[in-house]
């Protein structure tokens, strides 16, 4: 399990590390072809800041190479707001006091035929709280069901589950689970934790081997930009992503690093990373992982997602709403975090256009299930 590969690497030691980078680390690291984490470290340490262009103008070129000159793109759903987890910076939190959403049958359906009429999405992704006893395995598998007419592609992101249960939803038409980590601190996410079962670090740090085991088709890992300092965070992922893709192969794979927004909790971030170092981190990453789609959600500005798309971003949600019900039954629902692109899908299709790119909104087909 991954857990005991992480208790090889020490946090502060990898801090260090990075923050010891040198110019001559970052252009050897721009030399190569294939990088290490030691290579990545560099690209995404502040003395890789100089350099920015030069990885820009790297990671358009892998991009295009890998993917084309395509956004594909998707839409969240959220299915409930229940949830028994006490998480400091969300507004899911169970102490915060109102109305919890667990959306029946014929109202997924609702929501379903709302996110068709606003475009022509193939890519779900659908939400939930976690609270087992009342919105677990049993109905998630319901849900799926509901919404598999009107998908292609059903990803969803969930509590994490028994190997068993994941088996059990990809035979039910799930086709990728992601998951956010949130943070690789072992000793601070007890922290942002503090009740629920999402306080059980190993148990969700090694719910992506459960999902390799499973035999889950595509696996997208996540840190909260907001946390623990940001460079330490992402390196660990990284090292994450190395091995997953060491043990589960044949899976493919999606990174995503949101920034902290406003939410119903109030929590202040711990770290603030600029439009600069995100984009910095995301050339890091593709320069990293050639194969690797990065997400880039509504949680940031039209004018940073303009620009990214072209630089090393493969996929787009728009027009999200993130409360549950919000395209149709309970459209004043509380939202788990603001978001900050409030454009619609084709007024984003459009910008995505505009700067020369092909908007994709299907790319897997029901015939291969």
């Amino acid at each position: 399990m991954f857990s005991d590969e992480l208790a090889k690497y020490s946090w502060e030691d990898t801090t260090a590390f990075i923050s010891s980078r040198t110019a001559a680390d970052v252009e050897r690291a721009l030399r190569k072809e294939r990088l290490t984490v030691d290579d990545f470290m560099a690209l995404i340490s502040p003395a890789a800041a100089p350099y920015l262009e030069q990885m820009a103008a790297r990671s358009r070129q892998l991009t295009q190479k890998r993917f084309g000159k395509t956004i594909s793109m998707y839409i969240p759903m959220y299915i409930t707001n229940s949830c028994t987890n006490s998480c400091v910076y969300c507004g899911f939190n169970r102490h915060n006091n109102f109305d919890r959403v667990i959306l029946t049958p014929a109202q997924i359906k609702d929501e379903c035929e709302a996110i068709r009429a606003l475009g022509p999405f193939e890519n779900l992704l659908i939400v939930t709280g976690e609270n087992p006893r009342a919105a677990g395995t049993d109905y998630i598998e319901e849900a799926l069901r509901v919404c598999r007419p009107y998908f292609s592609n059903l990803t969803m992101e969930v509590m994490p589950l028994p190997t068993e249960d994941y088996a059990r939803l990809t035979r039910s038409g799930l086709n990728g689970v992601v998951c956010f980590q949130e943070t690789y601190h072992r000793e601070n996410y007890r922290k942002y934790h503090p009740a629920g079962m999402k306080s059980n670090f190993e148990w969700r740090v090694n719910g992506f081997d459960r999902m390799g085991q499973a035999g889950v088709h595509k696996i997208g890992l996540g840190v909260l930009i907001g946390l623990e300092d940001w460079r330490t965070d992402v390196t660990m992922m990284a090292r994450h992503l190395l091995y997953l893709r060491k043990h589960y192969w044949q899976t493919r794979y999606s990174v995503n690093f949101p920034r902290m927004r406003p939410s119903e909790g109030h929590f202040q971030p711990n770290v603030v990373m600029s439009d600069r170092e995100l984009a910095q981190l995301t050339f890091a990453f593709r320069l990293f992982d050639n194969d690797v789609d990065i997400s880039v959600s509504t949680r940031e500005r039209p004018d940073f997602r303009n620009h990214i798309a072209t630089l090393g971003a493969t996929s787009m949600s728009a027009g999200s709403k993130t409360e549950p019900g919000g395209y149709r039954t309970y459209p004043q629902a509380l939202e788990q975090f603001a978001v900050s692109d409030e454009r619609t899908p084709a007024e984003v299709a459009d910008a995505i256009r505009g700067v020369g790119y092909e908007v994709v909104w299907k790319d897997w087909d029901k015939i291969f299930d």
